[in-house]
């Protein structure tokens, strides 16, 4: 008898964010195997599952991505039902898609089940709208994290300096530096406002915010996961917060304490 594999999209990090279909492929799964960051409360969803650690930090490989594969697939193959629980979304830079084919190559049942993805959800936590009316009409969602030795593995910095309103960079924290410096040199200015948002959505956020000429070097103290943002967008993150604050004081029970750090960047000009 034939298993199956559901690949399960874990959210940003805040475990209320995990949704209810991701939770019910968990209560039913004989095996988890999990990447870094997921959350221990979600863990516990899977209950008297075997859970496996197959996280990726920072060049730091538990296990192979061949490896993974090769798990997932003998455990569906003995009967098992298999959630492969990542950070985040599946197919947003978390390797979802090589997953799926390798279900497939193997014929073995496979489906996705979406996560909230980080590239939004944990700046509009923090208080940026990635889009805004008279702000912002366009994003894109760019990886930090190059390999060049890839098809398509390297990123058009140059390109993406004027092709959009806002980017947001997954994965970026150590290429920082890097980023801003081929940002600025392709015309993108050095006052555009950025920000970055260290373990985005859970109780230890930090937000730090600046312009492209010198965000590297005011959040050079944060360490991964980051999700940084750059564009006019982030101006717009006072503002927010006062409105956070007026709902708070009509209600304290709309707007949970956790919620909207005040960061450690100060205020941009």
């Amino acid at each position: 008898m034939t298993g199956l594999v559901s690949l399960v999209g874990a959210g940003p990090g805040d475990p209320d964010l995990l949704t209810r279909k991701a939770a019910r492929r968990l209560a039913e799964a004989d095996l988890v195997l999990y990447d870094a960051l997921v959350d221990p409360a979600v863990l516990e969803l899977a209950g008297a599952a075997r859970r496996f650690y197959v996280g990726k930090r920072a060049g730091r490989h538990h296990v192979t991505q061949e490896q993974i594969h090769r798990m997932m697939i003998r455990a569906a193959q003995a009967g098992s039902r298999v959630v492969r629980l990542k950070g985040g979304d599946p197919f947003v830079f978390g390797r979802g898609g090589e997953e799926a084919l390798a279900c497939a190559a193997a014929g073995i049942p496979c489906d996705v089940v979406p996560g909230v993805t980080s590239a939004v959800a944990v700046p509009a936590a923090a208080g940026f709208p990635v889009t805004h009316r008279g702000v912002a009409s366009s994003f894109a969602v760019v990886t930090g994290h190059e390999d060049p030795g890839k098809p398509g593995g390297r990123v058009d910095w140059e390109h993406l300096a004027g092709a959009v309103d806002t980017l947001v960079v997954l994965m970026g924290a150590a290429a920082l530096p890097e980023i801003t410096r081929r940002l600025v040199a392709a015309g993108r200015a050095p006052a555009t406002p950025a920000a970055v948002i260290h373990r985005g959505t859970t109780v230890g956020e930090e937000v730090v915010t600046g312009t492209l000429g010198d965000i590297a070097r005011r959040a050079a103290h944060l360490p991964a996961p980051c999700t940084i943002v750059i564009g006019e967008v982030v101006r717009l993150r006072e503002l927010l917060q006062r409105a956070r604050a007026g709902a708070a004081a009509a209600d304290p029970a709309l707007v949970e304490a956790s919620s909207w750090p005040s960061g450690t960047g100060g205020r941009l000009p």
